[in-house]
């Protein structure tokens, strides 16, 4: 079966088949990203993130019925936390979104995040390709909700939407400097419960800051500008629609401004060197075998042996030096 080709067809099993290798590393994974690639950039993708128990996945199920209804594409990537025994997703979100399971015009992925930090799993990015590739005209990434450690999000998507929640301890002070700095348009889900009003007033107080032209709020959708903030209710289907015009609009205004094309760039900055890190990571590995002498290192560190920067600084000095030698044999 030729992947490439039945993934730009939308295939469904191909589609899966292709996240699977990638996801296990497989040693073809990387020419697949590489095949598919000139075929992607076409996506708009939206990632939602925010505190566990906000609503997200609620949130995204209703934004698909949205999408769904204007006849667009849409894939959604649900990263759960993993299971410290099998390594797979435990918390499943996709189940909170059955409701489009035998939509053929929708791709529900759950990825276990196996410990890699930022609220993402560390396949996200080509996963992404894939599912551009195979022509989802929206691609949905929904972050375990772990707070602070999610800012990770802002280096996949094109827009991100933090979902708060009222009564959940989202103090906006203590977020100020992290989640909150990342959010594009905000969004305080359960917005029936006590509290509701008090975290607006506190969402927009933050964002005054952050956009020093004073608009926040409802002012920001009819006037451009600064972060969308609205109140929904997912559960009870309120405000939904309206979060969905904000995306819509917010997307146009970075597209048309320039915005889009320089977080588009920014991202594959942050792509490329993450490739290159791990890359050279395998290497020095493979070379040096990091793995089997860092126990004896950190042995030689603890016995006072050794010192960590000259001991690191001779390691590299020895494989360059190899390297040296295997060019000039």
């Amino acid at each position: 079966m030729d992947l490439v080709a039945e993934v730009r067809r939308g295939k469904l099993r191909a589609i899966a088949r292709t996240i699977s290798l990638i996801e296990d590393l497989e040693p073809e994974a990387e020419s697949l990203v590489d095949a598919l690639y000139p075929h992607t950039g076409r996506s708009l993708i939206v990632g939602v993130t925010g505190s566990p128990g906000a609503g997200k996945s609620t949130l995204v199920d209703k934004l698909i019925t949205l999408e769904r209804g204007r006849g667009r594409k849409v894939a959604v990537i649900a990263v759960d936390p993993s299971s410290p025994f099998s390594g797979g997703a435990i918390l499943g979100d996709r189940l909170r979104m059955q409701t489009h399971a035998t939509d053929p015009g929708v791709f529900i992925r759950s990825m276990a995040s196996r410990g890699f930090l930022g609220g993402i799993a560390a396949a996200t990015g080509d996963v992404i390709k894939v599912l551009d590739a195979a022509g989802y005209q929206s691609i949905f990434i929904e972050t375990i909700g772990v707070g602070q450690t999610e800012i990770k999000i802002v280096e996949l998507s094109d827009i991100v939407v933090l979902v708060l929640m009222p009564g959940a301890g989202d103090e906006i002070q203590a977020m100020k400097a992290g989640v909150m700095e990342i959010g594009d348009i905000f969004v305080i889900n359960k917005k029936d419960l006590p509290g509701a009003d008090k975290l607006l007033a506190e969402v927009q107080y933050v964002l005054s800051f952050k956009n020093p032209t004073g608009r926040s709020g409802e002012r920001n959708q009819s006037e451009g500008g600064g972060n969308p903030v609205l109140m929904t209710s997912a559960a009870r289907d309120e405000g939904i629609e309206q979060l969905h015009r904000a995306i819509g609009a917010y997307a146009e205004e970075i597209d048309g401004s320039g915005r889009l094309a320089d977080k588009r760039r920014f991202r594959l900055q942050r792509e490329l060197l993450g490739i290159l890190t791990r890359k050279v990571h395998e290497l020095m590995d493979v070379q040096i075998e990091v793995s089997k002498q860092l126990p004896q290192w950190a042995e030689s560190l603890y016995r006072h042996r050794a010192r960590p920067y000259a001991l690191i600084n001779e390691q590299i000095g020895n494989f360059l030096r190899e390297k040296s030698n295997d060019r000039e044999n």
